[in-house]
């Protein structure tokens, strides 16, 4: 019913009577003062259209004070009609601001058709206002959406990621609460619902993450199985014969309201739902707190169908975003298993060095972590982000990935000789020894028969203690090969008895003369330190090199781009001694230097290597610093090392520092 407010006394009773029974509501209206609101004298729901009848001679005679009323009288939604005659002084503003003017006195049929035009024109105002109204919520609405969509493309963290789509969707519904829920694989391949993330504006909480069997008894089951939207009014009131339920656990235990929900799939660019999105409550207000059931009544409604169409939109963005970082997030496990996987075949050729790639990593993680937080002159500049940290760690667990291109026999060589070959030369001083005591039986029987048994009993004493003399002096030469065949410093009066050995034979099965030691045996025994040759040397040396070109060779992403560069000049030297490419100071990354001490100390410390006794950590420290005084290693980086006792990082490490 539309509203006629009149200024007292301006109609008759009977013109009255005539509007009410057109369907017309009449009530009087009372002008304010200067600046008070415009209320009408008896209090009723005020229905649009509607009309203010206004007496002419009730304007104020100032036009300032007659334009303000009848602004405030049009800012409150009334079309004016203006009745009798208007003052000179206020008569421009009658064209402005009023629909229509009528003479006094009143009468009936202009009257009804000023009436009609007027609410037909506040009619058409209205529906002017109410699209205008939503066209701007539209543009709102489109524009919030502009704004996640842009945050959704941007947000790499997917704990955040979640976070942002709930609250992002809770605030374009009003919905007071909210979770969020992935589609997963639990045992046994069966796919289940994960709880990932929940936010309650009323109700601080903590919740933990779990996981539930994806079946139709539970509302967000149900949504992720049928793809079907769930629109709830009251969700203790559930349509009879659903196969869900609503767990009022929650309710129970923190006293809160559970009422209107929607719960909606977010489907992948496939159509397959990969999460399930359910909002609690929708308010009147977001900003509005349900501090009790009451409020809950007061200020919770049922999602509109508009809540269902803009978050349809949303969700399909959000959707899209979860998406791409859980597949993201998927490549980036499969990349790190492949590590662990390229580090533990590693590993498997080299047994001896187990953990060494994780231990070299920690260190120079180590070692970032306290460049970032040290500062000062040298590291005011330089701050590693959380992207470059993960570039240096793959470079620590991959620096030693090119061993898997030098031989094995090479790679684990723990001694100058392989393992085949000092079997070969025992065997040799075996055939040697037999050779000699067939040879001192032969001349004994010789002696006794040329000589006769008690004859030769004085010559064959002198005999047999030439014979023991060489055999002891054999068994000398064995000992001394097998002293040379360890990893230690050779001096120069055993490498000169090697030689004198090289040049002994055996007689061979056929009775052919071999000589003790051959030429390879004689080179790999003569090594003056280490049990490596100089050509072993340099394919161990390789490896660098090798890690450098095949870590090149794979699709590294923009972010880690690094990898190859700093795991292959972690040999590398400030003085440009290193390998495999001479690069000199400022040639090598930084992090390269950092992997460089963490390599050099892990290898001196390590206690599983069968060539060499691990070094206490003070002597291997004392070491790191003859390298940095010889201008080898940074000595800024190994000030920091030492200093803030990154050397401990390791458990490894903390165990040798407790056993002194």
């Amino acid at each position: 019913m539309s509203t006629i407010a009149v200024t007292e006394g301006l109609l008759s009773p009977a013109l009255q009577r005539t509007l009410v029974a057109r369907g017309l509501q009449v009530e009087p209206l009372a002008l304010p003062p200067p600046g008070g609101a415009i209320r009408l004298e008896e209090p009723s729901p005020v229905q649009r259209p509607r009309v203010a009848l206004l007496a002419a001679a009730a304007l104020p005679g100032a036009p300032d004070e007659a334009y303000a009323l009848l602004g405030r009288l049009r800012a409150e939604g009334w079309a004016l009609v203006l009745v009798g005659a208007v003052p000179a002084a206020v008569a421009p503003l009658v064209a402005e601001e009023v629909h229509a003017w009528l003479p006094l006195p009143v009468e009936e049929l202009p009257l009804v058709a000023a009436l009609r035009s007027a609410l037909a024109a506040d009619s058409l105002r209205s529906e002017l206002a109410r699209a205008r109204e939503e066209l701007d919520r539209k543009e709102a609405e489109a524009r919030s959406l502009y704004e996640v969509g842009t945050a959704l493309s941007t947000e790499r963290d997917l704990d955040r990621l979640q976070g942002l789509i709930l609250r992002r969707c809770r605030e374009l519904t009003r919905a007071d609460a909210g979770s969020l829920y992935l589609l997963d694989e639990g045992q046994n391949q069966q796919r289940v619902l994960r709880f990932e993330v929940a936010q309650n504006d009323s109700v601080q909480s903590s919740y933990q993450r779990l996981t539930m069997p994806l079946d139709e008894h539970s509302l967000a089951g149900y949504v992720a199985l049928t793809g079907r939207t769930l629109n709830l009014a009251d969700a203790y009131d559930l349509p009879a014969g659903a196969p869900y339920r609503f767990n009022h656990t929650f309710d129970e235990r923190m006293g809160y309201r559970t009422r209107s929900m929607l719960v909606v799939p977010l489907r992948n660019h496939e159509g397959d739902v990969i999460a399930v999105l359910q909002l609690i409550n929708c308010k009147r207000s977001f900003r509005t707190r349900l501090a009790s059931p009451e409020a809950v009544e007061r200020e919770v409604v049922a999602f509109p169908p508009q809540a269902e169409a803009v978050l349809g939109a949303f969700a399909s963005q959000a959707a899209v975003a979860l998406d791409n970082r859980l597949l993201l997030e998927s490549i980036e496990r499969l990349f790190e298993d492949f590590v662990h996987a390229a580090v533990s075949a590693i590993e498997a050729r080299d047994p001896t060095t187990a953990g060494h790639s994780e231990r070299v990593a920690e260190l120079a993680l180590g070692l970032a972590q306290a460049v970032n937080e040290r500062g000062g002159e040298r590291w005011q500049r330089v701050h590693f982000s959380q992207q470059q940290v993960r570039e240096l760690r793959y470079a620590g667990l991959l620096h030693d990935f090119g061993k898997i291109g030098v031989r094995e026999h090479v790679l684990v060589k723990a001694r100058k000789l392989y393992e085949g070959q000092l079997e070969a030369i025992r065997l040799r001083f075996v055939l040697a020894r037999q050779a000699m005591e067939v040879d001192h039986l032969r001349a004994q029987l010789a002696l006794a028969l040329e000589q006769g048994a008690e004859a030769g009993r004085s010559a064959g004493e002198a005999l047999a203690e030439e014979h023991r003399r060489r055999l002891r002096e054999l068994d000398e030469d064995l000992a001394t090969v097998v002293a040379a065949n360890e990893p230690t410093v050779l001096d120069q009066a055993s490498s000169r008895r090697l030689a004198e050995i090289a040049a002994l034979s055996y007689r061979d099965a056929e009775g052919q003369a071999r000589p003790l030691l051959d030429p390879a045996e004689l080179g790999a025994l003569s090594v003056r330190r280490g049990s490596l040759s100089e050509a072993e040397r340099r394919e161990i040396e390789s490896h660098v090199a090798h890690t450098y070109h095949v870590l090149s060779l794979m699709p590294w992403t923009r972010e880690l781009r690094a990898v190859p560069l700093i795991a292959g000049a972690h040999h590398e030297k400030l003085d440009g001694s290193g390998y495999p490419r001479g690069l000199k100071a400022d040639e090598i990354p930084l992090q390269s230097r950092m992997l460089a001490i963490a390599d050099i100390y892990d290898a001196l410390t390590a206690s599983d290597r069968p060539y060499k006794r691990a070094v206490p950590p003070e002597k291997a420290l004392d070491i790191l610093r003859d390298e940095a005084r010889l201008g080898h290693l940074d000595p800024d980086l190994l000030d920091l090392f030492i200093e803030r006792q990154i050397y401990q990082v390791t458990a490894h490490d903390r165990q040798l520092v407790a056993s002194g």
